[in-house]
């Protein structure tokens, strides 16, 4: 989106619209001068669904949004704060003029939950002026029938350093935050009481990361805030407020989200500039919530990538650090339809020690893998520490010219203005080597899969490699996977799982992971017996990619049950937490005639979730048909609908 740019100087007044809609705009926008004082203005999504208000009352900014008129957010403060102590939306703020119009047009991502994106809603821009400074900057609020955003813009020429944005979430009585920082587990609280965490060598206090879930009283409604469009700004986190129970603060993170790296307590910018967006993603019911994610790459910038045709997403095993299991993962992938193989850390060396990622240890002659895997169709991709990316153009173009498909990053702890700035470098040079990119550790999503789809995947989770709770699996559909793709190992037949086998298989559905891991921890001899394993042509056949998604039930860290289509196929997955439900699926989004479903559930529970069996049945259904799903504790299921 084109920034508006006034038309004299930082201490003249703007002479009219500056933003042209573009020809994505429906109608003509409308422009106007200066309006009245204390005058509101309402953005509304064109289905009539969500609302997002901003008033100016005397002077200072303030925003609220409602979903089918419940309260997502009450009325709460708008600014930002300047190096110099200005507080930009607090005081003194007069409307120069204001732009509206309503934009609708349908997008096709590179790969994604559907083949197609709608880009449906209504925007209000008003450009200001602060009365004591001058400055001229503005406010543009969006609403969508999947939720509603907003940012600023600092509309003058020139610089401005950025101490803090002055932003809050105000939350009805009785709403509960799903709080999690760093790989913390999810902890529902009231907006007033996030914990406290961090060290002197991190940022400090009652803080919790992005996305962040709010439930409410009502039971239904349900909101996830996020970022997008995150460029050359930190990371945003949010704050508990003292004295103030149902308030939440921004907070622009200072530190990387592990302490190491410089501190950076501002951010200097060249103007005009746009802040990151501001997204509230909103359901009228917890299922809605994770069908409406695509607003996160709604507000994104749009691909910058001429040519996607090598970005292939698909699924990945892991194998041991040896020539002899590297080729022995190449024909696991090939008999399992899997596309990639992966070395993990440790093929140069002791990561933490090794500053060199150009030769692999003596245990791997990577050459004869890549030329082996190359032969069979699959691709490697290789981990790297940031401590041997000293030279990262350098570094890809010798990945690609070895034939390596992409890079897995370690230890990608973002949170300053710089590494916002890094991660997005280390992504466009690594599409300009075609090399798809996955960045672990403590980093959040952005949108920037769109911009860049060579990203394919991030962690920025509690991984299922630790072996958490199932609720904490079923939390996680409503909250870290409605901002961006997650990269979740998948650990199928894991003795120290605290799940049933079932549950597992029913994460390559649920979860949005284009870059799939599975058989996390293990190495194909364990599958040689496939009659031990029922659950292999599932993970055979699933893909991670999708022509179209529906959530067909769900409520946060209860259960989940989502439904996939690629080409003709359906696959669906369904999750519970400790407890035993029977879910009652409707398959009204089937086609019409005869489709059989294969089954793959929980049998009869075992000393263990674990020892729990996976049960395979067949049988005829319609779209008229409702499964009946009996969960066991910590289970799932699994079912791939195939027209007859």
């Amino acid at each position: 989106m084109q920034l508006p740019s006034p038309s004299v100087s930082r201490r003249g007044l703007l002479k009219g619209a500056a933003v042209a809609a573009g020809s994505a705009a429906v109608g003509i926008g409308t422009t106007g001068t200066a309006a009245a004082a204390d005058t509101s203005v309402t953005a509304t999504a064109p289905d009539g669904s969500t609302t997002i208000t901003m008033s100016p009352t005397g002077g200072a900014l303030s925003w609220s949004a409602k979903r089918r008129g419940a309260t997502v957010v009450n009325s709460s403060a708008l600014g930002l704060k300047l190096s110099d102590g200005t507080m930009l939306g607090r005081s003194g703020t007069v409307i120069t003029n204001y732009q509206h119009w309503t934009t609708d047009k349908t997008w096709t991502p590179t790969y994604g939950r559907n083949a197609t994106v709608r880009d449906w809603y209504q925007e209000m821009r008003w450009n200001l002026r602060d009365t004591a400074t001058l400055i001229n900057f503005s406010v543009q609020i969006r609403a969508y029938p999947s939720g509603v955003a907003f940012r600023y813009v600092l509309l003058d020429k020139g610089t401005a350093t950025i101490a803090d944005e002055l932003t809050t979430f105000v939350f009805p009585d009785s709403t509960l935050v799903h709080s999690a920082r760093d790989e913390a587990a999810y902890n529902p609280v009231a907006p007033g009481s996030i914990p406290v965490t961090g060290t002197s060598g991190t940022d400090d206090g009652p803080l919790t990361d992005l996305p962040l879930t709010a439930t409410y009283a009502s039971g239904g409604l349900i909101a996830c805030i996020c970022e997008s469009s995150r460029v050359n700004f930190p990371r945003l986190m949010l704050s508990s407020v003292s004295g103030q129970p149902n308030t939440l603060a921004t907070y622009l993170m200072e530190h990387t989200a592990r302490g190491s790296g410089p501190v950076q307590t501002t951010s200097t910018v060249t103007t005009p500039f746009a802040t990151p967006w501001r997204a509230v993603v909103t359901g009228s019911h917890h299922a809605e919530l994770v069908d409406n994610a695509e607003l996160v790459l709604n507000l994104a910038p749009a691909n910058v990538l001429t040519d996607t045709s090598w970005i292939k997403p698909g699924k990945v095993f892991r194998c041991q650090l040896t020539t002899a299991a590297g080729l022995a993962g190449v024909d696991f992938a090939v008999a399992r339809g899997m596309q990639y193989i992966e070395y993990d850390s440790g093929w140069y060396g002791p990561e933490r020690g090794t500053t060199d990622a150009t030769r692999s240890i003596p245990e791997i002659d990577l050459p004869r893998v890549l030329s082996y895997a190359a032969d069979k169709g699959v691709g490697l991709l290789l981990y790297i520490n940031p401590m041997a990316m000293a030279d990262v153009d350098g570094l890809f173009s010798l990945y690609k010219s070895w034939g390596v498909a992409g890079v897995k990053l370690g230890f990608i702890n973002d949170g300053t203005q710089a590494m916002t700035n890094q991660i997005i470098a280390w992504a466009k040079t690594a599409a300009t080597y075609n090399l798809l990119i996955d960045m672990h550790d403590d980093v959040r999503p952005f949108g920037f899969e769109r911009t860049y789809p060579n990203w394919v995947s991030m962690e920025g989770v509690r991984g299922n490699e630790q072996f958490p709770t199932s609720s904490h699996n079923v939390t996680l559909p409503f909250a870290r996977n409605v901002g961006g793709p997650m990269d979740y190992t998948i650990c199928y037949g894991q003795s120290r799982d605290k799940t049933t086998n079932a549950h597992q298989m029913a994460m390559a559905a649920v979860y949005y992971q284009p870059l799939n891991f599975i058989y996390w921890y293990d190495s194909p001899s364990k599958f040689s017996n496939t009659a031990n394993w029922p659950g292999l042509p599932w993970f055979d056949a699933i893909p991670t990619t999708w022509d179209e998604s529906h959530t067909l039930t769900g409520s946060i860290g209860q259960h989940i049950a989502v439904a996939r289509r690629k080409g003709t196929t359906w696959y669906l997955g369904a999750m519970t937490n400790e407890s035993a439900p029977t879910l009652s699926l409707p398959l009204s989004f089937l086609g019409g005639g005869n489709w059989t479903a294969t089954v793959y559930a929980d049998g009869t529970p075992g000393t263990s979730a674990y020892q729990t069996p996976v049960v395979v049945s067949t049988r005829t259904v319609t779209s008229a048909t409702v499964l009946s799903m009996a969960m066991a504790p910590s289970g799932g299921q699994a079912v791939v609908l195939k027209p007859s």
